[in-house]
């Protein structure tokens, strides 16, 4: 039982620290939530609105990249399947959850990616969050 908590604590620091070291994968927080598939595998109406995962579209993913991506997606839709039928959660508990996964899910993904595609998907998020700031009449943060 106090495996299970330290492992959770660890996992959680670890997508703290991850949101800290890449702050531009993360900044779409007023993103749905969800499991989508990965943009190149989303349907176009899936893609409808920009978020952190559009910043892996367009990236070639060797056969060993895609199993372990697939092992990551299923056991993050696990996840969030089991927060969204707890009835004893809050609605603002259950989106903090859902928007925690999917962070960590982001964080676990990124992890995957050789050093040359870990270079294109944050040109990628900085260039989102550069155009969200543009939107919202803010300069962007220098980085």
């Amino acid at each position: 039982m106090k495996t299970k908590r330290i492992n959770k604590q660890v996992t959680v620091a670890a997508g703290f620290l991850f949101l800290w070291w890449a702050p531009g994968l993360a900044c779409a927080q007023d993103s749905a939530p969800g499991s989508a598939p990965p943009p190149s595998l989303a349907s176009p109406e899936a893609r409808v609105k920009k978020g952190p995962l559009d910043d892996f579209a367009g990236l070639t993913y060797t056969d060993e990249q895609r199993a372990k991506i697939d092992q990551i997606r299923q056991t993050t839709r696990q996840r969030m399947d089991l927060v969204r039928k707890d009835e004893k959660l809050t609605p603002e508990a259950k989106q903090a959850m859902l928007e925690g996964y999917q962070r960590l899910e982001i964080g676990q993904l990124f992890e995957v990616l050789t050093p040359e595609q870990q270079a294109e998907v944050r040109k990628k998020a900085q260039a989102r969050h550069a155009e969200q700031q543009k939107k919202q009449n803010r300069p962007p943060t220098p980085r």
